[in-house]
C-alpha cells in the first residue's frame, strides 16, 4: 500500500534521476520510493477534533463516531477522547501542533499515526519543534497498538531516547517504558529539528539534522505502522516514510496475499442482506434500546429510551421518553415527549423488558421520577410503582433525597422457577435488592462498578451475582476485593469456559485501569494482567481449534480500540488495535457451524466482524446503513444472529444472504446467551455452546 496525503510527491522524480545517471543508483536507490508523506495542507486550520459536550470522550465507548471534527484518513488519532491535535501555519508553511499538556504521561501518549501492519524496513523522518522542554516529542514508528510500539523523541531538553512502550504494565497506572538507547542532545524551543529513523531488520539508525546519534538493534516489533507522538506541545512538518523499490514490493506482496486470504475468508462466509428498515423520527436513540416482546405476538420489540442529563455529565440521567416499536416500524405506545436533542447517551439508564410476575407477558420496569415503576409491555400503561429508597447519606454526590436509579439486572436469589428478585444500583456505591411487588429485601455497598452478573455457583437453585469486585449471596458478600483494587469494574462475567463445562466456575472481571482479572470462587486472584483500561469483554467459541471458550476484551480510555482475545485461563492468545473507540465485540453466531465471531461495529471500512484470529471475515455493503450502534440477536427463527444497526434516525436489520452451514455433527449452532433483560451498556455477553 502506497500513501501519498500530499499533493505533490518526489518518488517518481527520484526513480527518474536514477535512469538518467545510472552511476548514481548505488549511493541513493536504498531509499528510491515514497512510502508515504504529508506536510499537513490539505487540513483545515484549527483542532482536527473538537470536544462533544458533556458527551465527550465517553460516547466513543459505545457508539462507532468515525471521527469528532475532521476526517483524518488516513491519518488517525489513536486515543480518541483526547482532542490532541490541531492545525495552522507558520511562516505561509503548514504544520500539526500536538497542543495538549499531558498531565497522564504515567498512562498514555498523543499519537497521529498512519499506515499498515505490514509496514517494515522503512525510513521514517520529520521535522520537529517542541514547544516544551517538559518530555517527550518526536516519531513513532514499528507501531503495534498506542501501547506497543518504538519512539525516538526528543526529552527534557538535554537528550535524544530511543523507547519501546510495553503493552503489559507491572503497576497501577504506570506506563511501562523500556529505553533501548539514549545520546546527550541538547535542543530549544524556537526552531525545528530534523528527526530520523532508519529501520532495517532489528538495525535502528536514528539521526537529528543529519547526524547520526543512536545506532541500535531491537526486535521486539520488527513492522508497524508510523507516525508522531508528543506529552507536551510540539509542532511537526514533513512528515515522511520512504523505502527502497524491493521493500515497497516485498510490503505491497505481503499485503496483497493478505488481502487475498481476506478475500476467501469473505466469500465463504454468508455475506449480510437487508431484511428490514425504518425510521425513527423523532425518538431514536444512541445505544439505549432494549429488545424483548412488548405485545405478546412472540416476535421482539425495540424499545427506545430518550433521556435528559441531569447534574453533571453522566451520572444522573433522567428517562425523558420511551418508544416501544415492532420490528416493521409501527409504534406500539409511547411515554414522555420524544426530542431528538435528548437520544445520546454516554451511561446505563435503568429500564428492562421483563415477564416479572411470571404470567407469560412482558412489562416494562423502569425507575423514572424517583420511583420503580411497573408498565404493562402492550401499552406501555403503569401497572405498580413505589419510591425509591433515600439516598445514602455517604454518597460523594447527592443532588437528591431519593436514589434516581442508575441500572437494572434480574436474578433468581429466592429459589423459585424464575428471576424475579431486583437489583438497582446507584453509580458506584449502593445496591438494594427488590422483591417482585417492590419492596426492599435488602442492601449492600462496595465498588459496585457498572452492571453485576448473576451465576449459581453451588448449583442450588439459588443465583449468586457478583457486583464490583465482590461475590454476594443471601444478603452478605461472600468475598470482596472491593478496597484493595484502585479502579472499578467494567464488565463482568462467570462461568466454567474451559473444556471441562462441569469444572468450578470462575470469574472475569474488566477493571478499568486494573486490566482484566480473574478470580475462583473462593476469591483468589487467580491472574491480573494489566492490558490498559479493560473496558467490554465477550465470551463466544471465537478458536474451534482451542477447547472451551474464548474472551475478547476491548480497551477505552488512555488506549482505546485495542483488543486482545483471552483463553478461558486468562492468557492472551492475541493483541491488535482493531476500533476507534471501544467496541461490544458482541458475539455472533452467524455461519451456524459452531465457530462464531466478534462483531465490531458496522460501519464499512472500521467495522465488520473478526474471527479468532482478529482477521475481518465479514463485512458490511456500502449501501448507506447507519453504524452509530448495534445490537445481536435471533430474529428470523433459524437460530442464526441478525444485526440490529442504528442512529438516532432509522433502524437497519441485516439477516444471511444464504442457507446456514451445519455443524459436524450436521446440526445447527444455536448458543445459550445471557438474557435480553440484564441488558447494559457494560454488561459482557456470554455465548456458551448449544444446538438447535
Amino acid at each position: 500500500m502506497i500513501l501519498h496525503a500530499a499533493q505533490r510527491s518526489t518518488g517518481s522524480d527520484v526513480r527518474l534521476l536514477i535512469r538518467l545517471v545510472p552511476f548514481l543508483l548505488a549511493a541513493v536507490c536504498a531509499f528510491a520510493a515514497d512510502l508515504f508523506r504529508d506536510d499537513f495542507s490539505r487540513f483545515p486550520p484549527g483542532l482536527l477534533s473538537e470536544p462533544m459536550g458533556q458527551l465527550n470522550g465517553a460516547i466513543q465507548e459505545y457508539h462507532y463516531i468515525e471521527h469528532r471534527g475532521v476526517r483524518t484518513h488516513p491519518w488517525r488519532n489513536p486515543i480518541v477522547h483526547l482532542d490532541s491535535w490541531a492545525v495552522s501555519d507558520e511562516d505561509g508553511k503548514s504544520y500539526l501542533e500536538q497542543h495538549l499538556v499531558n498531565t497522564d504521561t504515567g498512562r498514555t501518549t498523543p499519537l497521529f499515526v498512519t499506515g499498515d501492519e505490514e509496514w517494515s524496513d522503512y525510513t521514517v523522518e520529520a521535522s520537529v519543534k517542541p514547544l516544551s522542554l517538559g518530555d517527550l516529542a518526536g516519531l513513532a514508528f514499528r507501531y503495534h497498538t498506542s501501547r506497543h510500539y518504538y519512539a525516538f523523541a526528543l526529552r527534557g531538553g538535554t537528550e535524544a531516547v530511543l523507547l519501546v512502550r510495553q503493552p503489559i504494565e507491572k503497576v497501577f497506572r504506570q506506563a511501562e517504558w523500556r529505553q533501548v538507547a539514549s545520546a546527550p542532545f541538547s535542543y530549544d524551543v524556537q526552531r525545528y529539528y530534523r528527526l530520523r529513523v532508519e529501520n532495517s531488520g532489528p538495525s535502528i539508525r536514528a539521526s537529528i539534522d543529519g547526524r547520526q546519534v543512536i545506532a541500535a538493534s531491537d526486535e521486539e516489533i520488527l513492522k508497524g505502522q508510523a507516525g508522531i507522538m508528543a506529552n507536551v506541545p510540539a509542532r511537526f512538518q514533513d512528515f515522511a516514510v520512504t523505502a527502497s523499490d524491493r521493500t515497497l514490493a516485498s510490503i505491497a506482496a505481503r499485503i496483497r496475499n493478505r488481502e487475498t486470504e481476506l478475500a476467501q475468508l469473505r466469500d465463504a462466509n454468508p455475506k449480510p442482506q437487508l431484511w428490514r428498515a425504518f425510521p425513527t423520527p423523532g425518538f431514536g436513540t444512541g445505544k439505549n434500546v432494549r429488545f424483548g416482546d412488548l405485545d405478546g405476538d412472540g416476535e421482539p420489540d425495540m424499545l427506545f429510551a430518550q433521556n435528559i442529563p441531569r447534574v453533571r455529565g453522566d451520572a444522573f440521567d433522567h428517562i425523558s421518553c420511551l418508544t416501544a416499536v415492532r420490528l416493521d416500524g409501527r409504534i406500539l405506545w409511547q411515554l414522555g415527549r420524544p426530542d431528538a436533542r435528548n437520544g445520546l447517551l454516554t451511561n446505563d439508564t435503568p429500564f428492562q423488558i421483563h415477564d416479572l410476575d411470571g404470567d407469560g407477558r412482558n412489562e416494562v420496569i423502569l425507575v423514572r421520577d424517583f420511583q420503580l415503576t411497573i408498565l404493562d409491555g402492550a401499552t406501555g400503561k403503569i401497572r405498580r410503582r413505589s419510591w425509591m429508597p433515600p439516598a445514602p447519606a455517604a454518597n460523594r454526590e447527592r443532588p437528591y433525597e431519593i436514589n434516581n436509579g442508575d441500572s437494572i439486572a434480574f436474578f433468581n436469589l429466592s429459589g423459585g422457577k424464575r428471576a424475579q428478585d431486583i437489583l438497582i444500583k446507584d453509580r458506584y456505591r449502593t445496591f438494594w435488592i427488590f422483591d417482585k411487588d417492590l419492596q426492599v429485601k435488602w442492601a449492600g455497598e462496595g465498588q459496585t462498578g457498572h452492571y453485576p452478573f448473576g451465576i449459581d455457583t453451588d448449583r442450588d437453585g439459588r443465583e449468586e451475582f457478583v457486583i464490583g469486585y465482590a461475590l454476594w449471596k443471601a444478603g452478605k458478600a461472600v468475598w470482596s476485593h472491593d478496597t484493595a483494587l484502585k479502579d472499578h469494574p467494567d464488565g463482568i462475567s462467570a462461568g466454567s469456559f474451559g473444556a471441562d463445562p462441569g469444572a468450578p466456575p470462575r470469574v472475569y472481571i474488566c477493571g478499568s485501569d486494573e486490566g482484566f482479572l480473574m478470580f475462583d470462587l473462593q476469591g483468589k486472584l487467580a491472574k491480573h494482567v494489566r492490558i490498559g483500561h479493560a473496558q467490554t469483554q465477550s465470551v463466544g467459541k471465537y478458536r474451534p481449534d482451542i477447547p472451551g471458550q474464548q474472551i475478547y476484551v476491548a480497551n477505552f480510555w488512555r488506549s482505546p480500540g485495542i483488543v486482545t482475545l483471552f483463553d478461558s485461563d486468562a492468557n492472551i492468545l492475541s493483541q491488535k488495535e482493531l476500533a476507534p473507540g471501544s467496541t461490544h465485540l458482541h458475539p455472533v453466531n452467524w455461519r451456524g457451524d459452531g465457530q462464531e465471531f466478534a462483531l465490531l461495529s458496522a460501519n464499512v471500512r472500521d467495522g465488520g466482524m473478526i474471527d479468532g484470529q482478529m482477521r475481518r471475515v465479514v463485512t458490511f455493503p456500502d449501501d448507506g446503513h447507519p453504524d452509530l450502534a448495534y445490537h445481536v440477536a435471533n430474529l428470523t427463527g433459524d437460530a442464526r444472529d441478525e444485526i440490529v444497526v442504528w442512529d438516532q434516525n432509522r433502524v437497519w436489520i441485516y439477516t444471511q444472504d444464504r442457507p446456514a452451514i451445519p455443524g459436524p455433527n450436521g446440526k445447527v449452532y444455536s448458543p445459550r446467551r445471557n438474557p435480553d433483560y440484564n441488558d447494559s451498556n457494560y454488561r459482557a455477553h456470554v455465548s456458551l455452546p448449544g444446538w438447535e
